[in-house]
């Protein structure tokens, strides 16, 4: 059963962020850990078969460094040239190895339900397992907003998982609005009959924010803002990690005039985690992109 729930929006923590930049790219880069990290390339080729044809620049320069890969697997296609990347960098006698995998792709598939299932989450997080270790020590891991927390279980000592999360970022964001006083936290409750109600709270002349970890069709999100409406919410938004969007399904949410503007999502927040989508919805009401650059900064902190 689909459920939503409505709490109290917390002050936000005002910490200062990191202003250090990250670039997202289809196949990652390199850079070294620190503040003052020199950011580094790879020549993404490809033999006439099509199996990649790679090369680390200035390899011998990140000896004895702190060295951290931005991966972002994008689709099936692109996961083995990063992979090979990513096995070979703790090879190059570096101090320590950091793999920043902001969106962990097949999170959404951690369980089997009947004989025959296959799990690729389990799948994907055993290979990343396996990552040759460093003259540091194991790999560290770092992904935002995990679908499942349990999935933690699923990585070997060989790595070292980090969970970090976009809400802080969400926080800080929601503080700037000028109804930041009356804003409610709604939470989807998924389950098996995939119908929604309101399971508790009330949203009657609250802007109640959706906050989930990732959308795809938009479905779920869409149905929740049409219940939250129907009990007086004056204002609905939506936040998530992972903006997936397949065959661009973010475009149902778009406001066309002013009339559907009315009655559609106030604003749509989602990161960076998804490049390729930040960079296609960027500038397009309702959506706005927080960079997860800065909170990336601060987990490579050694």
């Amino acid at each position: 059963m689909l459920g939503v729930e409505i709490e109290q929006l917390k002050q936000p923590n005002e910490d200062n962020e990191d202003e250090m930049f990250w670039e997202h790219t289809p196949s990652g880069d390199i850079t070294t850990a620190s503040t003052h990290g020199a950011l580094q390339s790879i020549n993404w080729r490809s033999f006439d078969d099509g199996f990649p044809n790679l090369f680390i620049n200035n390899a011998q320069d990140i000896r004895g460094r702190h060295v951290a890969f931005l991966a972002f697997f994008s689709s099936p296609c692109v996961i083995f040239e990063q992979l090979s990347v990513i096995f070979a960098l703790p090879r190059l006698f570096v101090a320590s190895f950091t793999l920043v995998l902001p969106f962990f792709p097949t999170g959404s598939f951690e369980r089997m339900e009947e004989e025959g299932d296959v799990a690729t989450a389990f799948t994907m997080a055993r290979i990343l397992s396996n990552i040759p270790i460093s003259r540091g020590g194991p790999t560290s891991l770092v992904i935002y907003d995990i679908h499942a927390l349990q999935e933690r279980f699923y990585f070997g000592d060989h790595v070292l998982p980090c969970f970090e999360t976009g809400i802080p970022l969400l926080k800080q964001r929601l503080h700037q609005l000028p109804d930041a006083d009356n804003i409610s936290i709604a939470f989807p409750d998924d389950g098996d009959k995939r119908f929604v109600r309101l399971k508790e709270g009330s949203a009657a002349g609250r802007h109640v924010v959706i906050v989930d970890d990732l959308v795809q069709s938009g479905g779920t999100l869409i149905e929740c803002q049409k219940v939250l409406a129907a009990h007086g919410a004056t204002k609905v938004s939506a936040y998530v990690t992972h903006g997936v969007f397949p065959k661009q399904s973010w475009e149902r949410f778009l406001h066309k005039n002013e009339e559907e503007s009315e009655k559609a999502f106030a604003n749509f927040w989602i990161t960076d985690s998804c490049p390729h989508t930040a960079t296609t919805i960027a500038n397009r009401a309702p959506f706005e992109i927080i960079s997860l650059a800065g909170s990336i900064a601060d987990a490579l902190q050694i």
